[in-house]
């Protein structure tokens, strides 16, 4: 740690990670570049695309605005915090098998802003899905197959299959 660095912990997908960042850092800056976590996508930094979106204490945030200085001692779940090793997550599942991505820049947002949905509201409407999903901005596939894969996804959730684990 230097005069212009803090020294932070965040757990992220399970593992607590110790590390220094300048006090400007972005949250979405130091998953990606200080702890490898490139799921996240840094898309308009302005909160509005919700490419950035991760869980900080179970709660689905944009970390494109954040201080990574304010979350020290939070725990965050990325996209790569779903599956559990082989083993998909029922969302992750569910968008393979519904085509609900393209060049899949998204996806990982969609995903978790997805997941707050479905922990909340395990049956969805369809209306209520894109609601939830207004926040977050796809380019490539006009959003059908997206509310496809959540609809399926709450299906297979529902169905006992594996949760959120938040692990690597």
């Amino acid at each position: 740690m230097t005069d212009t660095t803090r020294e932070i912990t965040l757990t992220v997908n399970g593992t607590e990670r110790t590390f220094d960042v300048e006090p400007q850092t972005l949250l979405v800056h130091a998953l990606r570049d200080e702890l490898g976590y490139t799921g996240s996508k840094v898309g308009c930094e302005s909160s509005l695309c919700g490419a950035c979106t991760i869980h900080v204490d179970g709660r689905a945030v944009k970390s494109c605005t954040l201080l990574a200085v304010r979350y020290d001692g939070a725990e965050i779940t990325t996209v790569e915090g779903l599956a559990d090793g082989e083993d998909l997550h029922p969302l992750q599942q569910a968008f393979r098998e519904e085509h609900g991505l393209q060049c899949g820049y998204c996806t990982p947002g969609m995903m978790l802003t997805a997941l707050s949905l479905l922990e909340d509201n395990p049956d969805p409407t369809r209306s209520e899905i894109r609601d939830a999903l207004k926040g977050n901005v796809c380019r490539c596939t006009g959003y059908h197959n997206i509310v496809d894969a959540v609809e399926r996804a709450g299906e297979l959730m529902a169905a006992g299959e594996p949760e959120l684990s938040g692990a690597d």
